[in-house]
């Protein structure tokens, strides 16, 4: 496996609509912002797989205050999909507040709603580096 791609990870905010992506290299720790795709998305995700060529991908699992997030089951299904249909490890990451700290980052930028998920993939793939480093 090339140097790169042993290092790259590719993180997705599932959205019932939308999903958006961020790519980083873990040995950098860093992530940006990548695409927003429609959901499911396999087909694009399998582009994005193809191009970057990633070591492990990280999905935002919903967590809610009090019992299970509505969402959780349908992201957990999604996540057991990447796997089966990547052969990549994927890791689960708690999304809670993603989306509104990328509201916050993008804050008077014009067109923020179309960034807004990717920048939440982003946020979590941040995360997802900040927990396997403590």
């Amino acid at each position: 496996m090339p140097e790169r791609a042993a290092r790259t990870v590719l993180a997705f905010d599932f959205g019932l609509k939308r999903i958006g992506v961020a790519v980083g290299d873990a040995g950098l720790k860093s992530a940006h912002p990548l695409a927003v795709i429609a959901a499911p998305g396999f087909a694009d995700i399998g582009r994005l797989v193809s191009e970057w060529q990633p070591a492990a991908l990280v999905v935002g699992l919903p967590v809610a205050e009090r019992g299970a997030h509505p969402l959780a089951r349908r992201v957990e299904r999604f996540a057991r999909q990447l796997e089966g249909r990547f052969g990549l490890p994927v890791a689960r990451v708690d999304e809670r507040f993603s989306s509104l700290e990328a509201g916050h980052r993008l804050r008077g930028l014009r067109a923020r709603w179309r960034a807004l998920d990717s920048v939440a993939a982003q946020l979590l793939l941040e995360q997802y580096y900040d927990e396997r480093a403590a």
